[in-house]
């Protein structure tokens, strides 16, 4: 029988100190019961001798320390998991959204998952297409990786995340491809998008939904990210599934993390944010990756806004330190309608060397990533230098490279929500922008695959 306790000698923002206990466990669940009979869930946050702090999921509002009863369970917060979670739709918390998202329970499994032994991972070095050109193409996306996405308010980061859902898939031989989609802190509107989405387009069928909404507790959002990732694992490492998990928005979370800390009046660190905001992301981050011996890998994009559009911020700058690459957002090209609005300069795909190449994407990847790179940035330059000087000041091969980087923005950048691009058809746009300029502008391709890609741009008007 689990004992009771009627001594609650503090209460402060989402938190409350019960005195008097024995044998309570850190991060153990806690069930408060009010005096009108409610009952509200938490979890243990600290232990000191006869004290425990608890952290209450749905805030500490009408809670009366005289009449309200608190019993500690003895177990940590358990994801009740089988293969039915695919197509269901679920709370923060990991509790099934509507009755027909309920499941039959096969095992239940810690949401804090356990540490992999960096020596069990294996290195990612397999292709995941996406559909999206600027990131197939630029910033390739790798099996097993951390690659997040820089974004700002207003920017599409949304309907570009569910366009990554809908679309990704491993080449190759046909093999289990899962996507868990965790949303934190999102409007109504917004997890009501997701859904009808999802369902509209099929996609629904492969994926878990984990949604924590705006009015939710702030609380129940640092459990989110690790009910979602609890649901990855043990559809990448029991089943054998390829999971891609996609987090929005990381930045919801770390400040319930801040919320948090506050109350328990820890001292800040930058920007008050707490000082452990590293090690914590980490623990969310790290959870990616495939590991010897097993079939399935688990790959994440976190998806942010930067506040302010400051990449410097600590949610950004911590999380560029944790993983392999960013993309960023331009609101300069959301500004030309350009969708979706990545800026591929200062972009980066860490592993993408790795991803990319002859038996994973096709030979030439690499060369005309590097060419189409440089391009743009040359065309850039120019663009720049036009402003100043007018367009009458540029040579020749400078207007060549102004016309490339325009044509690369609308017709390689930008592509339609709905258009989904194979690898070979973002390969082969991308040496038909190359085609403006002269065989002999193209030094960063290798001779054996200018004769076999290159388009002559002579030769295509005598055939017209």
């Amino acid at each position: 029988m689990l004992k009771e306790y009627k001594s609650i000698i503090n209460i402060s923002g989402p938190l409350l100190i019960v005195e008097g206990v024995e044998g309570v466990k850190y991060e153990e669940l806690v069930d408060i019961r009010l005096g009108d009979g409610t009952l509200r869930s938490g979890r243990v946050l600290e232990v000191d001798r006869d004290r425990a702090l608890v952290q209450v999921f749905e805030g500490t509002s009408g809670i009366d320390s005289e009449s309200t009863r608190v019993r500690f369970l003895g177990r940590g917060t358990h994801m009740y998991l089988s293969e039915d979670i695919l197509g269901k739709v679920f709370t923060g918390l990991g509790k099934p959204k509507t009755e027909s998202d309920k499941i039959i329970a096969e095992k239940s499994m810690d949401i804090n998952g356990s540490p992999i032994n960096p020596y069990a991972r294996n290195y990612p070095d397999e292709f995941i297409q996406t559909g999206i050109s600027s990131i197939d193409g630029l910033n390739t996306l790798v099996r097993g990786q951390k690659l997040p996405i820089f974004s700002g308010a207003g920017l599409p980061h949304n309907r570009i995340a569910a366009q990554i859902a809908r679309q990704s898939a491993v080449l190759g031989e046909k093999e289990d491809f899962a996507v868990v989609f965790i949303a934190i802190g999102i409007t109504f509107e917004e997890s009501q998008y997701f859904i009808d989405d999802f369902t509209k387009t099929g996609a629904i069928s492969r994926s878990v939904l984990v949604l924590n909404l705006a009015d939710d507790p702030a609380i129940e959002r640092i459990a989110t990210p690790r009910v979602g990732l609890t649901c990855a694992e043990y559809l990448a490492f029991e089943k054998d599934m390829h999971v891609l998990v996609i987090l929005t928005d990381m930045t919801n979370y770390c400040e319930a993390l801040k919320e948090v800390s506050a109350a328990r009046k820890e001292i800040p660190g930058r920007r008050g944010y707490p000082g452990y905001l590293y090690t914590d992301l980490a623990t969310i981050y790290e959870r990616a990756g495939r590991i010897k011996g097993k079939q399935g890998s688990i790959t994440q994009i976190p998806i942010l806004t930067m506040p302010e559009d400051d990449k410097t911020h600590p949610i950004p700058d911590l999380t560029g330190y944790i993983t392999e690459g960013q993309i960023i957002l331009s609101r300069s090209l959301h500004k030309k309608k350009l969708s979706p609005p990545v800026d591929v300069l200062p972009s980066l795909s860490r592993l993408k060397d790795k991803g990319i190449g002859e038996g994973k994407t096709r030979e030439d990847h690499a060369d005309t990533f590097n060419q189409l790179y440089a391009a743009y940035a040359r065309g850039k330059e120019v663009q720049e230098l036009s402003v100043i000087l007018g367009e009458a000041a540029l040579t020749d091969l400078d207007k060549l490279y102004f016309k490339f980087a325009e044509e690369f923005e609308t017709r390689y950048i930008s592509q339609g929500e709905y258009e989904n691009r194979t690898i070979e058809e973002t390969l082969d746009l991308g040496w038909k922008l190359l085609s403006v300029f002269p065989r002999g502008e193209l030094k960063r391709v290798r001779d054996e695959f200018l004769d076999k890609y290159y388009i002559d741009p002579e030769k295509e008007e005598k055939k017209e």
